[in-house]
């Protein structure tokens, strides 16, 4: 009997604390605001376009290189000493161009990632601060991103802050926020 009062007791307790701890989750779909800000539609346009302009360069060194293989492998049997390998040369060199070309433009480290990052900077900065405001408004103790490797197999809606981070990065900080922030700023000094 006196096992089962500490069974029922230690019970009592576990479940006093668990619940206690528990947080209250948020999820929100980061690729789904970029999809609605105009400035980051307007910024990705900028980026695709530079990329089909590197695309096109890169197709057009390409066909030249092509062009000149073609050309050094039909008058290789004709041409001799000094004119082969000045034809051969000028063909290994258009090949490194190439090379170089592609992998400081579409490496991992090339510019079109190093566009990206800078591209998605700012944006990431915004949301990050909308989300950080919405989490603290609504006492959330961890927020989700679904439009990341995360599978989320149901989601209830009331769960879902995705448009009030939204609402939040689109109408600016309230006069709530300002005013506390006024007021913090105020504090420090």
């Amino acid at each position: 009997m006196k096992n089962l009062k500490v069974f029922l007791i230690f019970l009592i307790f576990l479940t006093a604390n668990s619940v206690t701890f528990a947080q209250k989750i948020g999820v929100v779909d980061t690729n789904y605001i970029l999809s609605k800000m105009p400035q980051y539609t307007e910024a990705q346009a900028r980026l695709e376009e530079q990329i089909k302009a590197w695309e096109t360069e890169l197709q057009t060194l390409q066909a030249e290189y092509d062009a000149k293989k073609a050309a050094f492998e039909n008058e290789k049997v004709l041409l001799v000493g000094e004119q082969l390998k000045q034809r051969e040369a000028e063909v290994k060199n258009l090949d490194k161009k190439i090379k170089k070309f592609i992998a400081e433009k579409f490496s991992g480290e090339g510019e079109i990632n190093k566009f990206r990052a800078n591209l998605a900077k700012p944006f990431q900065d915004q949301i990050w601060n909308a989300i950080k405001t919405i989490t603290e408004k609504n006492s959330l103790g961890i927020v989700l991103d679904k439009s990341s490797n995360m599978s989320v197999i149901f989601l209830d809606k009331r769960y879902d802050y995705t448009d009030k981070v939204l609402d939040q990065l689109l109408k600016g900080p309230s006069k709530e926020d300002t005013k506390s922030k006024d007021a913090k700023a105020k504090n420090k000094k």
